[in-house]
């Protein structure tokens, strides 16, 4: 197999493509899943992951239950008028997961396979931070034993999405996003600068789920379609569609050539009107007198555009291929 990869998410339709991205392409050996709250409660997100690969064929796959709540602020409340009260957008049959969620924390299983794995585990997280943030206290050298983090979240010149300036992962656990950044990681950052120039359109999904009838593929499409609305709605003037960070977080391992990208220290604004916003640090040769910005701090690279066209031309070939042989009991 290929990369080695671990995904961190909260699933939604964005995370339920990533999922099943990751489970068709060749090159990418998914091992597990931890999730998070974000999008839903933690208890949802995890039962839509059970869910999602339940419909898959793969109740084989570890799925790891992480952090209920931030380290430090408020929880956000979940909006079910943009993803439904399930985060699937209400799937009108849900079949009951034929399997339960693993015993190890989320936090646990990350250690777990960056040791068991060192330096060739690849964690990409596609929701807050909150799981790696507590695994990094299990294990001091996490940084050093994983191979990259890939983390979908942040901003460098997009606007925001839940205020003028912060994206919703961040916003919803900022004390971890910035304690990971600056923890020393091979990170690379995609936030909103990539993954609102890279939405998937809802017609394509709806396509593959007609021309290949399959559970995980209507729910996929019926997950997608409401997302898309609920974003056009908000954003009027394009075909709907569904931005999908998470998978953008797999292409990255895959191809990375297809992004731009940028290096130096980011951190994240904990409190405040700007809480959540993610700041690139452009002028690192001048002595700040402002602290926090010692020169120490690690650099993360920052992704600034991406070749839409050709990650979702790889998307399209790799859903439609035949990674579903068979219809689950």
């Amino acid at each position: 197999m290929g990369h080695k990869i671990l995904l961190d998410c909260d699933p939604g339709a964005d995370d339920a493509l990533a999922l099943y991205f990751a489970l068709a392409h060749p090159d990418l050996d998914l091992l597990a899943l931890t999730t998070t709250y974000g999008r839903v409660p933690l208890t949802q997100a995890t039962r839509n992951a059970l869910l999602l690969c339940a419909l898959a064929g793969r109740a084989d796959l570890p799925v790891c239950s992480g952090v209920p709540t931030p380290l430090r602020k408020v929880m956000g409340l979940h909006d079910p008028q943009s993803h439904g009260s399930d985060g699937l957008g209400d799937l009108p049959e849900q079949m009951t997961p034929v399997h339960g969620a693993d015993e190890r924390s989320a936090a646990r299983c990350i250690v777990e396979l960056a040791r068991a794995h060192p330096g060739q585990l690849n964690l990409v997280c596609a929701g807050p931070l909150g799981n790696v943030a507590q695994a990094l206290r299990l294990e001091p050298h996490l940084p050093e034993l994983l191979g990259q983090l890939v983390v979908a979240g942040g901003s460098i010149a997009a606007p925001g999405e839940v205020s003028p300036v912060a994206e919703l992962n961040f916003w919803l656990d900022p004390h971890a996003a910035d304690q990971v950044l600056t923890a020393g990681f091979r990170l690379t950052m995609l936030g909103l600068d990539v993954s609102q120039a890279a939405a998937l359109p809802q017609a394509w999904v709806e396509d593959l789920a007609t021309q290949r009838p399959h559970p995980a593929l209507k729910a996929l499409a019926h997950a997608v379609g409401v997302q898309a609305r609920a974003r056009a709605m908000y954003e009027p003037g394009g075909e709907p569609a569904c931005p999908c960070g998470g998978l953008l977080g797999l292409l990255w391992l895959l191809q990375p050539g297809l992004f731009q990208t940028t290096s130096g220290r980011v951190r994240v604004v904990t409190e405040g009107l700007a809480e959540g916003q993610s700041i690139l640090d452009r002028r690192e040769q001048l002595a700040y007198a402002q602290p926090g910005w010692e020169t120490e701090l690690p650099k993360v690279q920052a992704a600034l555009g991406v070749d839409a066209a050709a990650g979702l031309a790889l998307l399209r070939h790799t859903l439609a291929s035949d990674w579903l042989t068979a219809r689950p009991d």
